[in-house]
């Protein structure tokens, strides 16, 4: 890669790296393409030469965020039992919501670019989803595609709810105590193991 090159590739770089950090102190709203410019020091036109507006770069923003959540349900610790696995799977998901609040809010609880306009965003979301329906697929008497689908819907709608619970005080403030608050995930997760035929299992 040449010097200039490596100079664009930085700008690039760092116009994401200063987009992200406008949104986690400012919210969503506060980003532009301006303040990104004027953080860097560079000319306001300078972050266009990458991003033609700022629906490109906060597609590219969370287009890294569902890669780094892909990447981390990945690396999930694996199980040849199915409902264990898909077990593990959701730990997975409740940790990296856990450990990247500012990530999993743009993924699940802002308003998405234009899907049709930024394909490369959609890829790295479907392939984090993919590892669902595999888990799910998996599951003994799972042969349609729709009720894989059904399923996955069931399963993320759940996950998803406690791990947007787990990201405030709302269980502490309506008088959950903490035994019931820590066995949260645990006892989430096997009750959808149990809803899709696995009945006694733990997770």
């Amino acid at each position: 890669m040449t010097a200039r090159n490596n100079k664009t590739h930085d700008l690039r770089e760092a116009c994401v790296k200063q987009a992200l950090a406008i949104i986690a102190k400012g919210g969503l709203d506060a980003l532009s393409l301006r303040d990104v410019a004027r953080r860097l020091g560079v000319s306001h036109q300078a972050p266009y030469k990458h991003f033609p507006s700022r629906e490109h770069i906060l597609a590219e923003v969370v287009s890294r965020a569902y890669a780094s959540f892909a990447d981390h349900l990945a690396k999930r610790t694996r199980s040849d039992d199915p409902y264990r696995d898909l077990g593990h799977l959701g730990q997975s998901y409740l940790d990296y919501a856990r450990k990247h609040p500012l990530h999993y809010q743009l993924m699940f609880g802002t308003p998405l670019p234009n899907p049709a306009d930024h394909p490369e965003m959609m890829s790295q979301a479907r392939q984090a989803f993919a590892m669902l329906r595999e888990a799910i697929g998996k599951l003994p008497g799972r042969s349609a595609h729709a009720d894989v689908d059904q399923d996955a819907m069931f399963a993320w709608s759940v996950v998803h709810g406690l791990a947007s619970i787990q990201q405030t005080h709302a269980a502490e403030q309506v008088g959950f105590g903490k035994a019931t608050i820590g066995k949260a995930s645990g006892h989430t997760l096997a009750l959808i193991g149990a809803a899709l035929g696995g009945p006694g299992r733990k997770m």
